[in-house]
């Protein structure tokens, strides 16, 4: 079997606490996939209840001093994890698709993505405001300065591993929080290729611990409700965050959600089809679909439908699918079997409420999680392809005639993550993203993540914003001093 060691030359194990790497042992042990072709490549520790806790303890002991470390000590560690990036990119994008399945295109891409993180969350730790006045009444100086929060527990998905990852830890570190970090099962080979950079970076033992349950239910709960938790930061499935919220109830815990989206992607009568023809392959094709941000619904005037979609199918029909590190690959494999099912599934059921494939839309025969690039049209608002999140590389096409018409739909879900607008007119396309009930809209143009904004959703798609000026505020508590005159 391969060991971590053989794959990447590393002596990590995927559960550290307080520095210390705890083996995988017989019959606790958690074997990781490729899902390309479902080989084992690695095996990793199960971490118990009990380990979990004691990480816990570890970043417990360890908040006094990091936190009394200096900003400017805070921010060369994390400066120093940039370069570390930087330096070993092809090693941490191999891994990512060896562990995820996406395109080695893509893997680099987050790595350079996650990097910038460490980079603008250093510039930041230094940064942290404050305010001081005179009280009204004259009767005291009012001075608002801020603190850590405390130990952070920070729990990511599978299908940005490092990205994720450094999100979080980023703007933890930088305000003096130490973490527990949870991976996802799918993927910790990543996580802990990062917690071991950053001690190589300076980080002290205990300041970031990773954690790898098996069945993370239990152990989540057990750090929730453990009393130096102070922090939740989570990535995920709408429904697993409602659970988080009412686990962090019990200890009044303050909690980040960046929960899941259903982005409608807009092509209004006056767009340049071309242009959104090439933002649509970014929005929808980016990590093979598996984004939070990927456009899930399309929506396009009728006057330009048929060159939009005759234009964008040409487009998908191209991508073959294929292992991650082939670079005749056009899409690579999802994330395991069952998120392949998933999607052909969704598909299936479009296909029985009267959608029309124009290419893909068959189950992979073989080994491999693959699942073709698929385009669906005559596909009707309010679908179920329209109400839920597809995770993969399908767009669905539905066809609009007003510009009432496509907000409305737009704004017909729970979810308010990200949309996307694209119109000839500037002006036209800022209107309708006023009215768009999301966090973050794209205009005329296929992505928007970035660190240095603010990136989160509104209505079930979360609570606080992570990156920009406001990342770190969540990681800070603020303090008010009343100072006699």
């Amino acid at each position: 079997m391969t060991t971590t060691t053989d794959l990447e030359g590393t002596h990590f194990s995927g559960t550290l606490i307080g520095g210390t790497w705890i083996p995988p042992e017989k019959g606790h042990a958690q074997p990781v996939h490729d899902p390309a072709d479902g080989s084992v490549i690695s095996e990793i520790a199960d971490a118990s209840v009990e380990d979990c806790l004691a990480a816990v303890e570890s970043a417990s002991s360890t908040l006094p001093a990091w936190s009394a470390a200096t900003p400017r000590e805070r921010a060369g560690v994390l400066r120093r994890a940039f370069d570390l990036m930087h330096a070993e990119r092809d090693v941490i994008a191999r891994l990512i698709v060896r562990e995820n399945g996406k395109l080695l295109a893509d893997a680099l891409g987050e790595v350079d993505y996650a990097a910038e993180f460490f980079q603008w969350f250093a510039e930041e730790a230094v940064r942290v405001g404050g305010d001081f006045r005179l009280a009204p009444n004259a009767d005291k100086r009012i001075i608002v300065t801020s603190q850590p929060i405390g130990v952070a527990v920070l729990i990511t998905p599978w299908n940005f591993p490092a990205a994720m990852a450094t999100r979080k830890i980023g703007p933890a570190l930088a305000a003096g929080c130490t973490v527990v970090l949870k991976p996802a099962g799918e993927t910790p080979l990543t996580a802990a290729y990062l917690a071991d950079l950053l001690s190589r970076a300076g980080a002290p033992d205990g300041v970031v611990n990773v954690v790898t349950p098996s069945d993370p239910g239990p152990a989540v709960s057990a750090m929730l409700h453990h009393p130096a938790v102070r922090k939740l930061s989570f990535t995920g499935s709408t429904e697993v965050g409602r659970i988080l919220l009412h686990e962090a109830a019990d200890q009044v815990i303050s909690c980040s959600m960046e929960l899941g989206g259903n982005a409608p992607f807009l092509v209004m009568a006056d767009a340049d089809v071309a242009d959104a023809v090439d933002g649509a392959m970014v929005a929808k094709m980016r990590n093979g679909g598996a984004a939070c941000t990927a456009a899930n619904r399309f929506y396009v005037h009728r006057s330009v439908a048929e060159e939009f979609t005759r234009l964008l199918t040409g487009r998908m029909q191209e991508l073959v699918a294929g292992p991650g590190d082939d670079p005749d690959s056009g899409v690579g494999a999802m994330v395991s079997d069952a998120e392949r099912d998933k999607i052909a599934e969704l598909v299936e059921l479009a296909v029985e409420e009267g959608a029309e494939v124009l290419t893909g839309g068959l189950r992979h025969v073989g080994a491999g999680a693959f699942y073709p690039s698929t385009v669906l049209t005559g596909v009707s608002h309010g679908d179920t392809i329209t109400r839920r999140e597809i995770f993969g590389p399908v767009v669905a096409i539905t066809v609009f005639d007003t510009d009432d018409e496509a907000v409305d739909w737009a704004n017909d879900t729970d979810m308010g993550l990200i949309a996307y607008v694209y119109s000839a007119d500037l002006a036209r396309a800022v209107r309708i993203a006023d009215r768009l009930e999301s966090g973050m809209v794209a205009i005329n143009r296929g992505v928007a993540s970035e660190p240095a904004a603010p990136f989160g959703g509104m209505k079930q798609s979360g609570l606080g914003r992570e990156g920009g000026h406001v990342g770190i505020a969540e990681f800070l508590e603020t303090k008010y001093l009343a100072v006699p005159v």
